[in-house]
């Protein structure tokens, strides 16, 4: 399965982007898909996750409220409705994809496939 990618930009404070993951080689529904992101200097950071069953969702603290996971089976894609967006979430976005169990979702390793990323830039 390839992942892409897309949607980033940049964005003044207060914004939204819609970022999108379309899958190829593979059924997006078959797999938990979630969103990562990694600024300059830092570590990979969970963002959300929209599981490959229930499609239950879950976000990081600092996304909550703001961002929104969603899938559109028919065109085997995830998205990523961010919202009120501020400098804190400047960063490359990642989608992966896995079936990460509830203990594991918020781990790297629990994904096994990664799209390129995305570069997402806020301006205060």
């Amino acid at each position: 399965v390839q992942l892409q990618a897309s949607g980033g930009g940049l964005v003044q404070a207060g914004g939204s982007l819609r970022l999108s993951c379309v899958a190829s080689g593979g059924t997006l529904r078959d797999y938990g898909v979630a969103w990562w992101r990694q600024a300059p200097g830092k570590e990979r950071e969970f963002v959300a996750v929209i599981r490959q069953s229930s499609s239950t969702t879950y976000y990081a603290d600092s996304v909550k409220g703001r961002f929104t996971i969603s899938r559109d089976n028919a065109k085997n894609v995830v998205y990523l409705q961010m919202i009120s967006l501020n400098a804190e979430d400047t960063a490359v976005y990642y989608c992966a994809g896995g079936r990460p169990i509830l203990s594991t979702i918020r781990t790297t390793e629990a994904y096994y496939y990664w799209g390129q990323g995305t570069q997402v830039t806020v301006s205060s």
